[in-house]
C-alpha cells in the first residue's frame, strides 16, 4: 500500500509539472503552442492549441501574434482572416470509486471516496489569413489587420 502511495504521489507530481500552468506563446509542441503553414503565395493557416488551463481568448491571441509576425516575415504590412474555425477539444477523466479500511485496535473504519468525473477543455483555434503586399500608398482594405499594432500591443502580453 506504501509503495502505491508513493507512485501516486510522483504521477501527481509529474503531471503537475508539465501541465501546471497555461501554454505559453511558443511553436507548437507537446504542451500546446502555435505553428504556421504557408497553402500558397500568399495565404497562411495559422494553428494554435492550449492546454486545459489555457483560456481561449489567450489562444486567440496567440493566432493574431502569429499572423502579425507571418505577416512581417513574408513582406506584408496588413493581414486579412479569411477564414476561422474553432479547433477545442474536450478530454473527459473519469476517477473510479475507492475504499479504503483502517484497523485501529479491534475496530475497523472504511472511507469511501465516490467516483469523480472531471471535463477538460483544450483551446484550439485554425485560422486562415492571406497576407496583404500594397503598393506604397495604398490603402488596405476593410478588415485588414495592421501587422505592426498586433505585435505592439497583443506582443508584450504574450512574451512578457
Amino acid at each position: 500500500m506504501f509503495e502505491r502511495l508513493i507512485a501516486a504521489v510522483a504521477f501527481m507530481a509529474v503531471s503537475l509539472s508539465l501541465m501546471g500552468c497555461a501554454t505559453r506563446y511558443q511553436e507548437m509542441g507537446f504542451a500546446g503552442g502555435v505553428t504556421a503553414q504557408q497553402l500558397t503565395a500568399d495565404t497562411w493557416r495559422i494553428v494554435a492549441r492550449g492546454n486545459g488551463y489555457t483560456g481561449s481568448t489567450r489562444v486567440q491571441d496567440f493566432v493574431l501574434l502569429k499572423a502579425a509576425e507571418t505577416t512581417r516575415t513574408a513582406g506584408g504590412k496588413y493581414f486579412v482572416i479569411s477564414a476561422s474555425q474553432d479547433a477545442s477539444r474536450r478530454d473527459t477523466i473519469v476517477t473510479p470509486p475507492s475504499a479504503e479500511t483502517t484497523f485501529v485496535g479491534n475496530s475497523a473504519y472504511t472511507t469511501f471516496k465516490p467516483e469523480s468525473v472531471n471535463t477538460e477543455i483544450h483551446p484550439g483555434q485554425d485560422t486562415y489569413i492571406q497576407v496583404l503586399r500594397l503598393p506604397p500608398g495604398a490603402q488596405p482594405p476593410p478588415g485588414a489587420l495592421n501587422a505592426d499594432e498586433i505585435v505592439q500591443y497583443i506582443g508584450p502580453r504574450l512574451k512578457g
